[in-house]
């Protein structure tokens, strides 16, 4: 990082403790082929043992070291209460206790439902305990997603990307504190590598990510930007903030996330810790009409329509784009 955590000294540890726990989970998972064991939440998409031994372990790290912090996560224990999960629910308790021995039923509940927070304009932790979930059932990729959020401002950002790879190493958590800088640090052992954007500033050389799933954004609205701007490569499909690690990175230079409805929001978890990481790589996050994120406005981020992230240099010109491309088709 550029500077010391200053303030935010234990958050920052808080923060890259609870991912390497969470990380190490559902890597765990993963590799032993557990990930059938889902719930279907209301929405439709998919909850595994592991998303909710991730929240666990997050959620008990923060507890122990920031007990005064609410914690706004994604999923919730109401549903391994339900006798018909039961199976699912033992199956996380035996995860969550190959990380913490010892650990009962009920702190594991109690750890998993601390995630209820509602947010707004104070001090809350938002999380995304497996973001990109279907990534994670295909084997590919995911990222475990904490935040600090202070009167709006994300100040503390951190993304666990197990399946990522950079510079020949497999696994990486990229931390973010606002005004020091970003950096990424191997899940395993080796040194940490400063987290810069890419310096490209030709739109037609710019290599663009986008979501796998096409409820995810307008994939035909991200084609009509790249055919605007003159954008050669192809756009790279991958789930989860993994793509704010790459931007941050500078392995890519844009990161489209158009909405499919005028009426739709994002998910305040989806967001946070990927937008400090690359803010603080030295890129640029705003929604699609060049509006900063608000994240005082709870679980969703009200104010705001779609993302579009970049290197900072490309910025201007794909909201420009994006304006022209949004606007032809109302």
């Amino acid at each position: 990082m550029n500077a010391s955590p200053g303030e935010f000294v234990r958050e920052h540890e808080a923060a890259l403790l609870a991912l390497r726990a969470a990380a190490g989970l559902c890597r765990r998972v993963q590799n032993r082929r557990l990930v059938g064991s889902t719930l279907t939440k209301e929405d439709r998409s998919p909850v595994t043992i592991a998303d909710f031994g991730s929240q666990a372990l997050v959620g008990r790290t923060l507890l122990e070291r920031l007990p005064g912090d609410e914690i706004v996560g994604e999923e919730d224990s109401a549903a391994l209460v339900d006798s018909k999960n039961a199976a699912i629910a033992q199956s996380v308790f035996t995860e969550v206790r190959a990380a913490v021995p010892g650990a009962t039923d009920e702190e594991i509940l109690t750890w998993i439902g601390s995630g209820r927070g509602a947010g707004g304009s104070g001090r809350f932790w938002t999380l995304d305990p497996i973001d990109g979930t279907k990534g994670f059932l295909r084997g590919e990729q995911y990222a475990v997603a904490l935040a600090l959020v202070r009167g709006g401002a994300v100040e503390v950002g951190a993304l666990a990307c197990p399946n990522l790879r950079f510079r020949g190493v497999r696994g990486w958590i990229l931390v973010a504190v606002r005004g020091a800088g970003a950096e990424a640090l191997p899940l395993d052992d080796g040194p940490p590598h400063a987290a810069r954007v890419s310096p490209v500033s030709d739109a037609r050389s710019a290599r663009l990510l986008e979501s796998v799933e096409a409820a995810h954004g307008d994939l035909g609205g991200h084609e009509r930007v790249r055919e605007r701007l003159g954008v050669a490569a192809p756009g790279l499909r991958l789930d989860s903030q993994a793509k704010y690690a790459l931007l941050a990175l500078g392995e890519a230079e844009v990161y489209l996330r158009l909405p499919t409805s005028e009426e739709y929001r994002e998910n305040l978890w989806d967001h946070a810790a990927g937008a400090l990481v690359v803010e603080e790589a030295g890129g640029r996050v705003t929604d699609v009409h060049g509006r900063p994120l608000d994240f005082t406005t709870g679980r969703r981020l009200e104010n705001n329509q779609g993302i579009v992230a970049t290197n900072g240099r490309l910025h201007d010109a794909f909201l420009a784009a994006v304006g022209e491309v949004r606007a032809r088709r109302r």
